[in-house]
């Protein structure tokens, strides 16, 4: 293959991908939109000065770890669930946690206990309607991608992404909006999230 087919090839799977992780923000649902329900959580999260735990297992965890870094940038306490400096969740404070499929049972229990905790916990999900998220979360966020619950079945056995990775793209591009409401939410520019990004790289 020549370089020309190459660059090509490239291009028309990267406009796919984008297209398809595109779609899932034009797929309508009956729960309110995911974006809005972070934003708002997050929002309420600040003015109440409580901290914001975010908690995923596999790819979701990273997509979890990369929303935690940016949350940090606009001057939020942001912890990952499992860090050794993670301090304990309390009452007022925020849970974020992601359960593509609708469960994992990891994410059930530290779910389990920030709500025992007295913490608020927001579930991101693409199967709103199981049982995990009306036991375990105070509000659901919708993100409805193909996760590995259904990667074989119908149109997603053809689709471009394999397993997860779809939810997991749309949970980047997902992220990355909530950012940039929120810090026109909370009057932070570029400029004071740089100044609070590290020196030790």
């Amino acid at each position: 293959m020549s370089g020309g087919d190459t660059t090509s090839s490239a291009s028309a799977d990267a406009s796919a991908i984008c297209a398809q992780i595109a779609s899932v923000f034009s797929t309508p649902s009956a729960h309110p939109a995911a974006r809005t329900v972070l934003v708002s959580e997050l929002a309420a999260a600040s003015s109440r000065r409580g901290r914001v735990f975010v908690h995923g297992v596999g790819r979701e965890g990273l997509m979890m770890r990369a929303l935690c870094m940016r949350l940090a940038h606009l001057g939020l306490p942001a912890h990952c669930v499992g860090d050794v400096t993670a301090p304990p969740a309390l009452s007022g404070d925020l849970l974020v946690a992601s359960a593509g499929p609708g469960a994992f049972s990891t994410v059930d229990a530290i779910c389990g206990v920030a709500r025992g905790a007295g913490a608020r916990v927001v579930l991101l999900t693409a199967r709103p309607a199981g049982d995990f998220p009306g036991r375990q979360a105070d509000v659901v966020a919708h993100l409805p991608a193909q996760t590995m619950a259904d990667d074989e079945d119908g149109p997603a056995a053809q689709a471009k992404l394999p397993m997860g990775s779809l939810y997991e793209g749309a949970m980047f591009v997902l992220f990355e909006m909530v950012v940039l409401e929120l810090a026109a939410v909370l009057g932070q520019s570029p400029a004071q999230m740089r100044a609070r990004h590290t020196n030790l790289e």
